[in-house]
This record gives C-alpha cells, structure tokens and sequence, in this order.
C-alpha cells in the first residue's frame, strides 16, 4: 500500500451500529493508518424512507467513542464533499445517463416479487443463491434511451453473457463469479426515483478516489456487478479487501434486522472499546 492509499467507511443509517460493523469499520481504519494515507468517511443515506437523521448522528457519535477516526467526512468536510449520498444525486443522474446513452441499461417494470415468481436460484443446493432475472423478459438493444430521465420505473444493467467476472481480492485472493449463473441483470436505478446501491458506490468510490474497498465478504458478488458498472463507465477500479462476518453464538451472523446488540447498548452497558477488541467474538474469522 503507498502514501496515495485512500480507504473508506460509508454505514447506511438505518438503524444503529453493531459490533460486526466496528469491526469492519476498524480494519478499514488500520489499513488506512497502516498506509499512512486517508480515511473517508461517508453517509449512504440514499432511501429516504428507511435513513433517518438520528441514525446517521449516532453511527458517528459510536465510531467516535469505539475509538475511529477519519480525515474527511460530513463533520469535517474535505475536497471530495459532499459526504452525505442523499446530496449527489446529480452525480448519479449523470452516471445513469451515460449508461443509458450507451445502451448497458434498460427500463423494467417487473418487481422484486415479479422476479422471485419467475426465476429460478441458480445453485438450489445454496440457500443464499441470488435468483436471476429472466434473460427473455430483456427488452431489445437499445430500448430506453430516447428517455430523458429515469421516471417512474426501474432500471437494470444488462449483464453480458457468457463471461466471468475475475478479480484478486486483498485478503481472499482470486475469486470469479459466472455472468447470468451467479448473477443476473442487476437494478441500477429505482422506480422511486432513488439510484441503487450497486451504481452509487461505484460513483462515489470513484470520485472520491477510493483505492481501497474494506466491506464484508457477504458483498463479494456486489463486487462483480461493480466491476462491470466501472468498465461500462470507463472508471478504474478500486482494490477490494472482503472481511469475514462477525457472528452470534449461533452462527447468525450480526445484521441490523435481527436485532443484534448493537455498540450504544453495549456502551451503556459499561463495556469498554478496549475489551470488545480483545474479545473471542472480535477475533473469530480472523487470519491472524
């Protein structure tokens, strides 16, 4: 890593921080501080009807007293500001235009729901198979781009055939995903009118010039929808480090939905950042 190294965290405030969040977010910082280069700190609060400010004060208010620390971000501004998603749209209006005029997206009409009923996973043995998007409900090349703005539907990317998505991940090594096997034609924008994930961080990373990703490896295939969203933009891609997700006692992993404890009630708790980073939990998965 050299003196140019720039990393990232960048929580969803929608709900509080737990400590498999810290984690990750703790490594990004040591990779950081390891490189000497720095840490940005990003608020992706794009879907205004699950971010709420409260969450996005705390997610800072419990890095902070975890004992993170970042040179650039929404309390402290810096030369890639905005650092709050909700306030770039502009930025992956842009984006959506440019791949639209060049014929990588389409306009859908088919729901979530639509597509669940329609497809098939495609590895049955595997529960947390993606299901893919049914290739004979594409439109025809080139549909959707006398449009002038995204309007009220959704927009997806038409992932190519016969490919695979290869890349050499920091910590995992080389890891590859089989084009419409592992992964159909993903959404890039949403009929609320909200981009999707896949497309702004792909935007931001960028423009921020992010060289390193530090997220958990449950966003490995979110790393292959990426790659083919910054070739499709002319975008050079960040390295890409996945971290192992931290688990409950029954093998669950920690996630905001289940309820996991998060970091203000184990701070309110009298637990220490000092001791949760010397426990069992903290270390499990770990390389070293």
């Amino acid at each position: 890593m050299s003196s140019h190294y720039r990393g990232r965290i960048a929580p969803t405030p929608t709900g509080y921080l737990h400590l498999g969040h810290a984690r990750t977010f703790w490594i990004a910082m040591e990779r950081a501080v390891e490189a000497g280069g720095t840490l940005v700190y990003r608020d992706e609060d794009l879907d205004p009807e699950r971010c709420k400010p409260e969450f996005a004060a705390a997610a800072m208010e419990d890095l902070r007293w975890f004992g993170c620390d970042w040179q650039e971000g929404p309390d402290l501004g810096g030369p890639s500001g905005p650092y709050r998603q909700s306030e770039r749209h502009s930025l992956f209006l842009h984006a959506w235009e440019r791949l639209k005029n060049a014929g990588y997206i389409y306009p859908c009409d088919k729901s979530r729901k639509d597509v669940a009923r329609a497809a098939q996973a495609p590895h049955a043995d595997e529960e947390a198979s993606e299901v893919i998007y049914p290739e004979h409900w594409r439109p025809p090349l080139g549909h959707g781009r006398a449009a002038s703005q995204p309007g009220p539907t959704n927009w997806r990317f038409r992932v190519p055939d016969e490919r695979t998505i290869q890349f050499d991940d920091v910590r995992l090594g080389p890891c590859a995903f089989e084009c419409l096997r592992d992964f159909g034609d993903f959404l890039v924008w949403r009929k609320d009118g909200v981009p999707a994930y896949e497309l702004a961080v792909v935007v931001d990373d960028a423009a921020m010039e992010i060289s390193e990703v530090v997220r958990g490896e449950d966003l490995l295939i979110s790393t292959a929808r990426q790659l083919l969203l910054y070739e499709a933009l002319g975008l050079k891609p960040p390295e890409f480090y996945h971290t192992p997700l931290l688990c409950d006692t029954s093998g669950q992993r920690l996630a905001k939905r289940n309820r996991s404890l998060t970091l203000r009630e184990l701070r309110e708790a009298g637990h220490q950042p000092e001791s949760l980073r010397q426990s069992e939990d903290w270390w499990s998965g770990l390389d070293d």
